[in-house]
């Protein structure tokens, strides 16, 4: 499940966003790079996005719909927060819908906890999946092989957010499975994970992170997935939109064009690198999105249709 630009990957701004988020804070769009709220016609409703620095196909997904229903009469805030805070919010009614729930592993536990007062509007994607990724030249093509080859990549595993479900499967499934207990798993994360991969790759070194797709991390980077027979990050994962229990109610035509949302890896990815795979991150992605958007245009006009 992260990130999802950065001269090192991601930047300061957004590095401290993350980092208000994680002590229980909320940062708003106005305090990281992707824009603060909209100044348009609000005679429509208010609706606020949460989305997390780093997860960069959600910050994807809502800097799109951010644009779209601006564009049909609405006032969008996007505001970061870590995930604990996200899918609590929605729980408690403080935010209006996330783009970025993965099912059915990822965020099981947080679905478990909270899901009574969460409503799923929709399934946008099919194809994500959850990986322990490697430089395309390691000496090694399996998690199988990665306990014996451990020195080759300074016994060290670069993970995400110590809240996210890929580093819960990675904790409780992956490394007791592939017998990895003499790793040290390093958690910070997803711009640092960002950071250090990008660091490996500039001295032609070994390095072995978790990752995920879609990511454009793969377009940035020479990778390769090791395998995982006994698939311990499990299948194929669904990237859903959910929401406060009572949004449809409230606003039924959003509710409406989200529940028929969908967005191929392709598009994806291609909205993604344009956004977050320059040496430096635009400090406003609206330009970034509009223009994609032109690009995309009978796409994005049937989102709405």
């Amino acid at each position: 499940m992260l990130t999802r630009n950065r001269k090192l990957l991601f930047s300061g701004a957004a590095l401290g966003a993350a980092t208000l988020a994680l002590a229980g804070c909320v940062a708003t769009a106005d305090d990281v790079a992707s824009g603060g709220s909209s100044s348009g016609d609000d005679s429509k409703g208010t609706l606020t996005i949460p989305a997390i620095a780093g997860w960069d196909e959600g910050v994807a997904s809502s800097e799109l719909w951010k644009a779209v229903l601006e564009e049909q009469g609405y006032t969008v805030n996007v505001e970061y927060a870590d995930a604990a805070t996200v899918y609590a919010g929605l729980a408690a009614g403080d935010y209006d819908f996330y783009t970025d729930t993965w099912m059915p592993l990822t965020h099981k536990t947080y679905m478990e906890k909270y899901g009574d007062d969460i409503a799923t509007l929709g399934t946008w994607n099919e194809d994500a999946q959850n990986t322990i990724a490697v430089n395309a030249d390691a000496p090694i093509d399996s998690l199988t092989e990665l306990a014996d080859h451990a020195d080759e990549f300074g016994n060290t595993i670069v993970g995400i957010e110590p809240g996210a479900g890929l580093t819960e499967a990675t904790q409780n499934k992956v490394i007791p499975t592939y017998g990895l207990e003499g790793m040290d798993y390093q958690t910070s994360s997803t711009a640092a994970m960002l950071t250090e991969l990008q660091a490996s790759a500039d001295a032609g070194e070994n390095i072995v992170v978790t990752l995920w797709q879609p990511h454009w991390a793969y377009s940035k980077f020479d990778l390769k997935n090791l395998e995982d027979p006994e698939n311990t990050l499990g299948d194929a994962e669904t990237m859903r939109v959910t929401a406060r229990a009572d949004f449809a109610d409230e606003f039924p035509e959003v509710a409406e064009w989200l529940s028929n949302f969908e967005m191929s890896l392709d598009q994806l990815q291609s909205l993604e690198a344009v956004m977050f795979s320059g040496d430096e991150q635009p400090d406003d992605f609206g330009p970034v999105v509009s223009d994609w958007i032109a690009d995309n245009q009978d796409y994005v006009d049937g989102l709405t249709a």
